[in-house]
Order: C-alpha cells, then sequence, then structure tokens
C-alpha cells in the first residue's frame, strides 16, 4: 500500500513539473549557464523557445529586452520561438543583459549575459615635442576585457617611478604618466606604455619625447599697447615741432 502511495505521489509530482511555466534561451555560440562569452566582430543568435508546459493560447507571446530596453520584434517572430540576431558584436555590448520573457507572465522568462573580449587599441606611436620646464601628459587607451596590465618603460627599461617628476594614474580605461617641469638631459626619450593581456599578449603605445630649449616669449598684448604709445607720442611730438616752426617763420 505505502508503494502504491509513494508511486502515486509521484507521477504527481511528475505531471506537475510537468506542466511549470519555463523557456529555453538557446544560443550560438553556445552559452555557460547564462553568460556567452565571444569577441568584437562576432555574429551572435539568441532563440528563446516556449517549454511544452506553456498554453498554446494567447499565453505564448514573447518579449525580448536588452539591458532593460524592450526590443522591437516582427509579429511572426513573437510566438512560441523568438530568436535575436546580433552583428557585429561591439565593445560596447560586454555586460549586456538579454532577457525574454512571456507578454503574458513577466516571472516566466530567461536571461543570458554577454563577455565580450576586446584587446586595448594601441600599438602605434606619437611624437611628443615639449620645452624645458613644461609639463606634460601621456595617455593611452587600455580599456580591455580581460583587464590588461601596464608598464611604462624609458628606452627600453621600466620607468623608475621614484623620482617626484613622474606620477602615473590608471582608472581601467585610460593610464597616464605625467611628468613635471622636463629637462632635456633627464625626460627626452623614448616611452612605451606597455599593457599585457592574458589573452591578446603584449602590445602598447610608443611615445617620442623631444624636449626643446624654452623660448622667451613677450606679452602680445602689453607689447602692442607699448609700440602704439610710442608711435603716437612720436606723432604727437613731430606736430607740435611743426606747429612751433609755423610759428616761428610766421610773417609779421
Amino acid at each position: 500500500t505505502k508503494m502504491k502511495v509513494s508511486v502515486s505521489v509521484s507521477l504527481l509530482l511528475l505531471c506537475f513539473v510537468c506542466r511549470v511555466k519555463a523557456l529555453t534561451i538557446e544560443s550560438c555560440p553556445l552559452a555557460t549557464g547564462n553568460l556567452l562569452r565571444t569577441e568584437v566582430e562576432k555574429t551572435l543568435t539568441l532563440t528563446c523557445i516556449t517549454d511544452e508546459g506553456i498554453d498554446p493560447s494567447n499565453q505564448n507571446e514573447l518579449q525580448w529586452f536588452r539591458n532593460g530596453a524592450r526590443v522591437n520584434l516582427a509579429e511572426e517572430n513573437r510566438w512560441s520561438r523568438s530568436s535575436l540576431c546580433v552583428q557585429p558584436v561591439t565593445k560596447e555590448d560586454n555586460g549586456v543583459v538579454f532577457i525574454c520573457q512571456l507578454k503574458g507572465d513577466a516571472s516566466v522568462n530567461r536571461s543570458i549575459e554577454f563577455d565580450v573580449q576586446y584587446p586595448p587599441d594601441l600599438n602605434d606611436t606619437k611624437e611628443v615635442f615639449i620645452e624645458e620646464t613644461s609639463d606634460v601628459v601621456l595617455s593611452c587607451d587600455v580599456r580591455a576585457n580581460p583587464p590588461v596590465t601596464v608598464t611604462w618603460k624609458k628606452d627600453g627599461e621600466v620607468l623608475d617611478l621614484t623620482s617626484g617628476s613622474y606620477k602615473t594614474t590608471n582608472n581601467g580605461i585610460t593610464a597616464q604618466l605625467s611628468i613635471t617641469k622636463a629637462k632635456h638631459d633627464v625626460h627626452q626619450g623614448t616611452y612605451i606604455c606597455e599593457v599585457n593581456s592574458s589573452v591578446y599578449g603584449i602590445m602598447g603605445r610608443t611615445f617620442n619625447v623631444t624636449v626643446e630649449d624654452k623660448v622667451l616669449r613677450f606679452p602680445v598684448g602689453p607689447t602692442i599697447a607699448g609700440v602704439v604709445v610710442v608711435l603716437c607720442t612720436i606723432v604727437f611730438a613731430l606736430i607740435s615741432r611743426r606747429n612751433t616752426i609755423i610759428k616761428c617763420i610766421k610773417p609779421n
């Protein structure tokens, strides 16, 4: 009797589970759990499918959302099975979450998150000219997925940052090297912002820094004003001198 009761309860539970509403998201390439790893410029397809437990009436209309914003779907792409194509994948798609849900019951949903890998935008050379005692900031874009490590080098050697004339910052998007009061014999040379990626290897940006002699500059505004004053003074002096001469030779 106990065995019969147990079998009956199991059958009831099985039937109940079969009727639970559920959705499935299939992806190409395949996702690991709800995480889909890919790279920029690739093409992704997502397909949301209603399970058999869902009432095949008007309750099986599907909706897609991208980071909370509803995706417009064609009428024929809403019922029981709905597909999306992301082409091409960009950096901005990293971390994006797509959700497929039943229009009539938002609690029935599935989500998938994009993990887009991409290297930093580097491997170029820049020419930098500065005057002695001037300040300069060298910048390179280090935004990447996975994140990279940054090393600054000068003339092939790891830069000694203990000197007070150097300062580095890195917010994960831009890495900067600041040089204050540049000196020809200290700061001129070839600098490299070298990044190391676990996926894309080593790359970097080169800066050829030339420190030039300081050029003495005169303030333009005051100089022009001074010239105008001098010219006006000369003109008035000439006019005054002319009037004096005329008075002297005036006939009696």
